[in-house]
């Protein structure tokens, strides 16, 4: 009877694969058979240095000139095979780059830049020769095996955080349109000029300083603006300096902004009447602006969770929002959020 759930002939084998229990078995079987090496290369589907070099692993020393010679046994080949396989390693090509890797050490501690951004940004602009440098996988993996003077927690965003799935809810408080009303292009981030805002807090209990953030999602430019408290009218105030800063050109820079519904932002709404489009999160959805929230969370790396901001002047939180707006990032293709917003600033300005 005939069998529907099985076939009979064997897959063909892909060229450069290594041989398994089956081609050994093969090989045994063929040699018994007084077959030459390359009609058993032809039989097994390999290269005839292949079983050459497979009858030499396989084949025991002969320890004396008496008796019979030792044949190939598949299963000395396997284990042969896989001892050989345990220690086959690339030689670590770190030891001649070691230029390169203490520049890396040197930005990640002194700029906290991320070790991919090491890795673009000396080949965008040819610092070192390809050679004399390492790739990103193999500047991570050496971190964790500890042959790099730099520990994981020293690295951004090294350790990530599981992130979890949340519906949305809906606005009990209305200041404005909601921010499923906003244009779909702000999603595909291929023009300039859409932003998302929100609050960073240092000591949360009593009122003191807050920074404002604003960050621009095309070039991923970030502002880090210290207001004197969490309100409406200290989040007013700086926005009526942004506004006095750009002037008729407010709304060309500043063509969409999305903020959550903190109470802070109550008064946002006003800020349409500049001719930008303003639109608020639903409550506890922070997935929704999320490179604004990524960008807070590396501001933290300057003013620290639970660290009252009154500590900090105004230049200071400037210096540290400069700090990350001249990383290279991957997504710009390793370039600096900086020039690149200052390219878009030259273009709203000359028209």
């Amino acid at each position: 009877m005939d069998c529907q759930d099985y076939i009979t002939v064997k897959p063909e084998r892909k060229k450069g694969e290594h041989l398994g229990p089956e081609e050994r078995g093969a090989i045994k079987v063929l040699r018994k058979q007084g077959l030459g090496i390359r009609a058993i290369a032809r039989e097994v589907g390999c290269a005839p240095s292949t079983v050459t070099n497979e009858l030499r692993r396989g084949t025991p020393p002969r320890k004396s000139n008496r008796g019979k010679a030792p044949g190939y046994s598949p299963e000395l080949g396997e284990a042969v095979y896989k001892a050989n396989r345990a220690v086959c390693r690339k030689p670590l090509k770190a030891k001649s780059c070691k230029l390169f890797i203490a520049w890396v050490v040197d930005q990640v501690r002194e700029y906290k830049w991320s070790l991919d951004s090491c890795c673009g940004y000396a080949r965008l602009h040819r610092l070192y020769r390809e050679e004399d440098m390492v790739c990103t996988g193999t500047l991570y993996n050496m971190v964790w095996a500890g042959l790099l003077p730099l520990t994981p927690t020293e690295l951004p965003e090294a350790l990530k955080r599981k992130s979890k799935s949340h519906k949305d809810r809906e606005n009990k408080r209305k200041y404005g349109q909601s921010i499923s009303c906003r244009p779909e292009i702000v999603e595909l981030r291929i023009e300039e000029g859409h932003w998302e805002g929100d609050t960073v807090v240092g000591k949360r209990d009593g009122k003191e300083a807050v920074v404002l953030s604003l960050l621009e999602k095309k070039t991923q430019t970030y502002l880090a603006l210290r207001i004197p408290g969490k309100t409406s009218a200290a989040v007013m105030g700086a926005m009526n300096a942004l506004h006095n800063d750009y002037g008729e050109r407010f709304s060309e820079v500043f063509k969409t902004i999305a903020v959550d519904n903190g109470s802070e932002f109550s008064d946002f709404a006003q800020v349409a009447t500049w001719g930008s489009g303003v639109y608020f999160a639903h409550p506890y959805t922070s997935w929704e602006r999320p490179q604004n929230e990524r960008h807070n969370g590396l501001f933290r790396a300057f003013v620290p969770k639970g660290v009252s901001i009154e500590q900090y002047s105004d230049e200071d939180i400037l210096a540290a929002a400069d700090e990350l707006n001249g990383r290279p990032r991957r997504k710009l293709g390793y370039r600096t959020p900086e020039e690149l917003f200052e390219a878009f600033l030259d273009s709203v300005f000359a028209a």
